[in-house]
């Protein structure tokens, strides 16, 4: 790339080699003891408070993944305001950073009224109408009901996935690209800089930046509300003529007109308005009272933002930069990694702000969240849990489920033309729940609760459904709802039998798998579900990390993954094996050898696409895993393996250019560990006590007798 600004655009993961890991795990010695049994049972523990705050951990990453969504309309004034500070995606594109990093902490109630606050609360802010996935007939009309949906969505569905997925892939391989190029290609480089293995104690920028690609491409559909508007920035600047018409207007498009969402999404979402005042050219006194008239009219959701509309440089006293979204989606970093490389006028894409700016819309940001998304979300599911959720729990509840099924008494959805008509059959004719089905206001009840971290209440809600929506062949919903129940349960606290729990999570994982894969044709929820899951149960450690590392060895199994995400995996699974805590001086449970195999494959991997970085990197982890071991024996009679792992390192080495002018480097690095092998000198263990019984003679043993038997 010959233009130096199109560096920003790698800022997430270029940095030099030596200070930034390729993955994470959980460090712990041989020597460590802990209470719990190694091999068959579950240790006690959740995943630990600061794997939550820790950005760029795997964990982290998930839990601001699922986040409340507002979306943004604005008037044509608004948007012309935004566009002469230089944002040509108009508000936005302003506001979108800032959603990502809320300002002080945000206190949130749980379903029994405890408070809880949060340091890394966020919210994500997204174009009003976009990003869209229909699930069978286009539904923007309200009167179209009982139309059967078309064979070829699935296919056309498993097709929008594999794009998206390529995308990922491009997006990753780009950025590894140009770290190759980075490399300083000098005569006698540093070797050191590239022998520190993988690290342990923070995220893989490029594994991090993968997750991150694939979670935030979540779309509008049918069978989840996580990417559902929670509320709408209704927006309109002080240059409007008819501010009050024009915020009716904009709110009339929303609910019924152009902008409206399909009606398997809930229209009655949050209406925050926004006047935005220039400082520059407009008066502050007609601003302060068009804003008071608007409170009158519209009610109490509502804030006057004020900007200056001139375009910040960085040459300004009070300018700062704005900082680039890290949940951009995979098709819009691939776009701006091509304009870069093809326009020949490219500009450095790092925006920068007025600090009075940046001030006023981290106040309005902060306002919406803590008086009006956070008490409209708690109001929402304290209404839903009491009027929907609790007729199916308990006793009675289980009965009215039935009676509704079967007879379809009991059956409250409005959405049915026919009142005869039960859940089952709702769906069978419309490929899809509406927005005000009792199905679909549970699912909502419990991805609000997941997005405010009340995980017990997500969990108990998300199993209501499992069994409403196999009965019904909803499969997405299905896959969905157990995949989510899944993740709940891991999050949560540990409150049940450590192998009822264990057992529970499988079935839920096999369920969502299968029907992500087999019946739905969905890889990318597949993906999700199953890297979701290995990172929450390597994060809880002990016996987990067995399960986490099976259940990627599934995913490797199905063949979905591109080339990166396969060797990124294999990865992955190597540090899985690493954090596995052994007990005693031996370090008895561990699983070293099977994290050192896996690093090499991984190498294996990335040297078969040219990526000779980072194959460098597992394979002097391979090494240090190795050389850590408490034996000594090596591969020397396993000839085969030895001349292999020389000659992939001597490939990478060469290809790194990471030798003198005497090739001392080269023969030094290239040099193959000591590899453990089962075989132990029985002399070297501690002496056992003699065994009371003579070792040249034979146990006696009187003959059998029955019980009647007289002496």
């Amino acid at each position: 790339m010959s233009n130096l600004s199109a560096v920003s655009l790698y800022a997430s993961t270029l940095s030099p080699p030596s200070s930034r890991p390729m993955s994470p795990a959980i460090q712990g010695s041989r020597g460590t003891t802990i209470s719990e049994p190694v091999f068959d049972a579950y240790p006690g523990r959740g995943i630990p408070d600061s794997v939550f705050e820790k950005p760029g951990e795997p964990v982290h990453e998930i839990i601001q993944a699922f986040i409340p969504n507002v979306s943004v309309y604005a008037s044509e004034d608004t948007e012309v305001l935004i566009k002469k500070k230089g944002f040509r995606n108009g508000l936005w594109e302003l506001l979108r950073p800032f959603g990502e990093k809320i300002q002080g902490n945000i206190t949130v109630r749980d379903s029994h009224g405890i408070s809880r606050v949060y340091e890394d609360f966020a919210i994500r802010f997204t174009k009003l109408g976009e990003n869209i996935r229909h699930s069978g007939p286009s539904t923007s009309d309200p009167q179209q009901t009982l139309i059967n949906t078309d064979p070829n969505d699935a296919q056309e569905s498993a097709e929008r996935d594999k794009i998206a997925l390529a995308q990922i892939e491009n997006v990753v391989d780009r950025h590894l690209s140009f770290a190759e190029r980075s490399i300083p290609r000098l005569p006698s480089p540093s070797v050191e800089a590239l022998q520190q293995g993988l690290d342990r104690d923070s995220a893989s920028p490029y594994y991090s930046l993968y997750l991150r690609r694939l979670l935030s491409g979540m779309s509008i559909t049918p069978h989840e509300t996580f990417a559902h508007p929670v509320a709408c920035v209704i927006a309109i600047s002080s240059r409007n003529s008819a501010p009050i018409e024009e915020l009716r207007k904009l709110y009339s498009e929303s609910y019924q007109g152009s902008r409206m969402l399909p009606n398997w999404v809930d229209n009655d979402y949050l209406r925050y308005y926004v006047l935005v005042h220039d400082e520059e050219n407009d008066d502050i006194t007609r601003s302060m009272g068009l804003f008071e008239q608007m409170k009158r009219h519209l009610g109490l959701h509502c804030h006057l933002l004020r900007l200056r509309c001139s375009k910040s440089a960085e040459t300004d006293d009070d300018s700062i930069p704005l900082p680039c979204s890290d949940w951009m989606a995979a098709a819009e970093e691939l776009a701006r990694i091509h304009k870069s490389e093809n326009g020949e006028d490219f500009e450095d894409p790092t925006q920068y702000i007025f600090e009075s700016d940046a001030t006023a819309i981290r106040t309005f940001v902060r306002e919406m969240v803590t008086q009006s998304i956070v008490p409209t979300m708690e109001r929402h599911i304290s209404i839903w849990n009491d009027q929907v959720a609790s007729r199916r729990r308990g006793i009675a509840g289980r009965f009215m489920n039935l009676s509704r099924k079967w007879t379809g008494f009991g059956n409250t959805s409005k959405s049915s033309s026919s009142g005869s008509l039960n859940s089952r059959d709702h769906y069978d004719h419309l490929g899809y729940y509406r927005a005000d089905s009792a199905e679909a206001i549970i699912r909502k009840l419990a991805d609000f609760a997941f997005m405010l971290r009340d995980w017990k209440l997500a969990h108990s809600t998300y199993e209501l459904l499992r069994s409403d929506f196999s009965e019904s062949k909803a499969w997405k919903y299905h896959a969905a709802t157990n995949e989510m129940a899944a993740v709940s349960l891991l999050i949560a606290p540990p409150n049940s039998t450590f192998k009822a729990r264990a057992d529970s999570i499988d079935q839920m994982l096999e369920s969502a798998f299968y029907s992500y894969n087999t019946r739905c044709s969905a890889p990318l929820g597949a993906i999700r579900c199953l890297l979701l899951s290995l990172e929450l149960l390597r994060a809880k450690g002990g016996a987990y990390v067995d399960d986490a590392s099976k259940w990627g060895l599934r995913l490797l199994e199905a063949r979905i993954l591109g080339p990166v995400g396969d060797a990124l995996l294999k990865e992955r699974l190597c540090i899985c094996y690493l954090s596995k805590v052994g007990v005693g001086s031996w370090g008895w449970g561990t699983r070293h050898r099977k994290a050192a195999v896996w690093s090499i494959l991984a190498a294996q991997a990335w040297d078969q696409q040219g990526k000779y970085l980072p194959a460098q990197r597992c394979l002097s982890e391979c090494h240090k895993i190795y050389g850590n071991l408490p034996h000594n024996k090596g591969i020397a009679q396993f000839r085969t393996a030895e001349e292999y792992m020389h000659s992939l390192r001597l490939e990478v080495l060469k290809k790194l250019d990471l030798h003198d002018a005497d090739g001392s480097d080269l023969e030094r690095e290239g040099s193959t560990p000591f590899i453990d092998v089962e075989s132990q000198e029985f002399s070297n263990l501690p002496l056992k006590r003699a065994s009371t019984v003579s070792r040249t003679g034979m146990l006696e043993t009187a003959p059998l007798r029955g019980e009647n038997t007289i002496d």
